[in-house]
This record gives C-alpha cells, structure tokens and sequence, in this order.
C-alpha cells in the first residue's frame, strides 16, 4: 500500500487500560501518546456561552436557545435550491423570530446574537480521543506538538498529540484505535462460568471451535439471537430467518450488508442464494471474486481485486481506490475514473460495460465496508452464538452480568432466559456471588451485585465473610459476621426487599420492616443488636446479647 494503515484493535473493555499502560512501559513514555480532539461551539452552546459573559438571564437564553431548529424544514431552500445547513447565519436568514432579535432594540440580547455568530465553530475545549493512540519510532516531540491534558476517568495527566486524527498520518505518525469491546468481555465471563458449573474440562477453545457447527447454524436460521453480538436486532433477526445460514461467509455477508445503504441489497443476496434470482455477472471473469457473494459487490476488498483485475492497477492504485471509497473522497475518485476506464479498454473490455460497473462503484462507495473487519466481528458473532446454542445458562448470566447496571437491558435478557426455559432465581445471601452465576441445575444465581444500590464492596465483604467462616445460619448470625460499617443499613434494606434473605429459616422478609414485640422497628432492633454483638466481641467478653435473641425476635402480626 502506499498510504500508512489505521490499525484498529479490539481488547475486551475491562482489560483496555492494562493494553495502554503496557504499550507506553514497552515502547517508552516519550514514544506513545494519545490524540487530541477539538471541540467546537455550536449554536446553541455559542449562545448559551455569551448569554452568560453577558449577565443575560439564564430564562431568556434558554428561550432564545428553543428558536434554533434541529433542521431546517424541506420546503425553505438556498440558493442552490438546498436545504440549508444549520448555523446561526442561516438562522437569522431563514428563523423571523431570531432575526427579530438580532436587530431588536434590547442591545443585550443583540449584541449576544452578534458576538455568538462570531464564536460559532471556534475551538472551545480540548479533549482525549476515545481510542486513538499514537505509538511513534521515535521520540513524538519530532513529529508533532505535544500537550498534556487530565483524564477526566482517572484524573492522571495525559500526553497528546496536538494534531488531530485528521493530519496525523501526513507527519508520518501511524494512528491505532485501541477499543473495548464488551462482547469480548462476556466471552470471557461465560468460559469463567462453564468452568465453575461443568469443570474445567468442559470448557471450548473459543478460538478453536468449528465454523461448521450445526447447532449454532441453528440458532442463527430461526432467529434466536438475542444477545449474539451484531446479530441481535429484529431487523437482523427477520434476515437470518430468511436467509438461513449454513456458512460463515453468509454471516460475513450479513454482517456488511446490514447498514443503511447496502440494506436494499439483502433481499436480492437471500434471493440468490436460494435460487430464486439468476446469479449475473456484468463481465464474465468477474464470477471470480463475486461468486462469493452471488455477483453482489458487498467489500472493498473485492474492488481492488476487480480493478486489479479488469484494469491492470497495481496494488498502490487499488488501495488508493479502496481509500477513496472507505473514506467518500469522490474528488479522488473522479481522478481514479480516467485510469480504470482506459485500463480496461486496453484489456479489451466494453466501454460501456466498464463505465455502468464504474457507476455501480461510485454508488458503493458511499456504504463499501471492509471485509477483513465484517469477518472478524462475523468470527465473534458466531463465537457468541455457538456459546449461546452449547451453554445457554452460563452465556446468559455473564451477558447478565455485563448488564447488571443497565436495569433495561437485564429486563430484555430475563426476558430471553424465560424464552430459552432458564430459570433466574432470585439472589440468596448463601449462594450468590458479585455475578450472576449458574448452579449445577443449570439454573442461574441472581447477582447480589446486580441488586440497586448494593455496593460491591458489600458484596465482596459478604463473600468473603461466607467463604472464611461459613454460610449465614439467620438474620441474627448474619448482623453477628458482617462489618456493618461495610454493610449499612441501606445495603441490607435493599438485600431484603431483593429477597436476599428469603433462604434463611423462619424469615420473611415484611418482618424486618415491621414492628417487634416491644414496638420497635424491627430493623433498628437487628442492627442494634449487631452492632452490641460485634462491640462486645471486640473488646474479646462474652456478649450478654449472644443468647438472647429471643429478646430481640422479628415478629409481626400476620
């Protein structure tokens, strides 16, 4: 190739940071960075920041703010017959009430109007590329202006580059996007939980396993993907009925396929694959690298093959061809043109003909899509759905796991347990972890760590606590173990209401939030009763309120 790659790499999102400390100890401090990013005053921000040099009350900005559209409406057109962008100069055009107030006769709000026109698009901050890092040969103060600002995570001080994504590769720096892929991260969870419920001879080699697995093909051509990574939407789910996959290059397809643009390819690729549509090539030769995908151009790849093919263009030109597509530089494609016309001709090839795939090319360039990266989220997809069609259970508890914060995305996958006849019992004090995990039943363990607002340093105090001295025998012993400094009362108010205790003998779960035998509360009695035990034990007596737990009973009428 004759331009430097972008190198994307995906690290499951709990072990990024380990790869970004790594990278800077192995190459060197002076040598890795990350990339700056600018941003810029829009509209309504350029407004609201003048509004508030100016002392323009807060209300009235807000207002002014509301007359800025989203879009402008398809019926107002410039002058050449466009929609308008949105920018406060075209605002104060097209919007009667702004420009109302840009030339009304309370000077404050003009001259806010004026001055936050000025402002618009200029660089108001400065922040971190999500996953960009430059890694150079060489110390980066020779190629480019260095910064240094604070990770708003961490609060550490960050080296940057001061140009941004755009210009980096023109001073020869090679920028790498380091991304966190949760899907890897449940990979791992799910592996993590086969060995704890079947041993660890029961668990695959994920990077090993069959791309010719009946039982996953399965899942994937009855629809069964939800939580299989790119595979789960309905959309998705209506296409892997129709087409029913039987090969890793269908899901590779898909894959591609699936975005706007190429969408209205989809049904035409099942068509054919099926045998309902003839299979047509423009020019013969081309079943070559089309075959594939039954005549249909779905990569990038398969272009520069084709003009390599059909045009006699050397790699450099047909990566050039892929660049200018990948990156819609239809200036650069309007160059290539010339080149690819004559170069077939030469190989005595139709004019015509060469010119009608050449206007397929150009539509294709506004979706073209990688194979080299539908492939590997395609091998990832298929990974998690083997998963899913093998070991159901531990699956669905690690992407319940990844999920636990997310209270709308645990109601979906509870939702799909139910549908794959997966019981989730409700979390129990004596045998739930921070996770959720799955029993020898094959049942799945409700995470303690997924109940609202339990802390993980509570739990982990809890595990720890039954792991040291064994699982809790009842309310009592429990407010005997825990540190209740670790463990509050919020912490078991919500641990109870989950049903977390609901294991334990004799206990129902209204009984804590009711009245004792003395009228008390009978939570504020249990952790008094706690936190007595624990002092008494501290100060190494015997506690006078150990064998009275009677004084103490949790009753309520019933």
């Amino acid at each position: 190739r004759i331009s430097l790659p972008d190198i994307d790499v995906d690290f499951d999102d709990v072990g990024r940071d380990r790869v970004l400390d790594w990278v800077s100890n192995k190459y060197g401090q002076t040598h890795v960075a990350h990339i700056i990013t600018y941003g810029t005053m829009a509209a309504k921000s350029a407004i609201a920041d003048v509004g508030r040099v100016q002392q323009v009350p807060l209300q009235q900005v807000n207002e002014i703010k509301k007359l800025v559209p989203d879009k402008f409406p398809d019926e107002i057109k410039d002058l050449k017959g466009e929609t308008p962008k949105v920018n406060l100069k075209n605002c104060y055009k097209y919007v009667n009430e702004l420009k109302a107030l840009l030339n009304g006769s309370d000077e404050n709000v003009s001259s806010m109007l004026h001055y936050a026109e000025e402002l618009e698009d200029t660089i108001r901050q400065v922040g971190i590329h999500a996953c960009g890092v430059i890694i150079g040969a060489d110390d980066l103060t020779k190629f480019a202006p260095l910064a240094t600002v604070k990770d708003k995570d961490t609060g550490k001080d960050v080296i940057i580059t001061q140009y941004d994504g755009h210009v980096i590769e023109s001073v020869g720096l090679i920028k790498m996007d380091f991304l966190g892929l949760k899907t890897l991260t449940i990979i791992k969870e799910t592996l993590r939980n086969i060995e704890m419920s079947r041993g660890k001879e029961a668990v695959p080699d994920i990077d090993h396993i069959s791309t010719e697995d009946e039982l996953t093909y399965k899942l994937f051509q009855e629809g069964r993907t939800v939580a299989v990574f790119q595979f789960e939407s309905p959309g998705m789910q209506k296409h892997m009925k129709n087409l029913r996959p039987t090969q890793i290059g269908d899901l590779i397809a898909m894959n591609a396929l699936y975005r706007p643009g190429p969408m209205e390819y989809i049904d035409s690729f099942i068509r054919r694959k099926h045998g309902l549509e003839p299979i047509t090539y423009d020019i013969p030769v081309m079943e070559k690298y089309l075959k594939e995908t039954y005549g249909i151009t779905v990569y990038q790849e398969q272009v520069m093959l084709l003009s390599r093919l059909l045009a006699g263009f050397t790699r450099g030109q047909a990566d050039s061809l892929r660049k200018a597509m990948g990156k819609k530089i239809f200036s650069m494609l309007a160059d290539i043109k010339p080149k690819f016309i004559e170069g077939g001709k030469q190989n005595g090839y139709d004019p015509k003909i060469l010119e009608k795939i050449w206007k397929d090319w150009e539509a294709f360039a506004s979706y073209a899509f990688n194979k080299s990266h539908a492939a590997c989220y395609a091998w990832v997809a298929y990974q998690t759905a083997y998963l899913k069609a093998h070991f159901p259970a531990e699956f669905m508890a690690a992407n319940l796991t990844v999920a636990k914060d997310d209270i709308t995305a645990v109601t979906k996958l509870m939702d799909e347990c139910r549908a794959l006849g997966i019981n989730v019992l409700r979390p129990d004090i004596n045998e739930s972890g921070l996770n959720f995990t799955v029993n020898q039943k094959g049942d799945i363990h409700f995470a303690l760590g997924g109940i609202k607002r339990v802390g993980e340093g509570a739990v982990e105090t809890i595990i720890k606590t039954r792991e040291s001295s064994g699982k809790f025998r009842s309310i009592y012993d429990f407010v005997e173990r825990i540190p209740l400094n670790t463990c509050n009362r919020k912490t078991i108010e919500n641990l109870t209401l989950a049903g977390a205790f609901d294991g334990l003998d004799g206990l129902y779960r209204e009984q804590l939030f009711g009245y004792n035998s003395r009228g008390e509360v009978a939570m504020d009695a249990l952790l008094r009763y706690g936190n007595q035990f624990q002092s008494e034990q501290n100060m190494q007596q015997n506690s006078l309120f150990g064998a009275l737990g009677s004084e103490f009973a949790i009753e309520i009428q019933r």
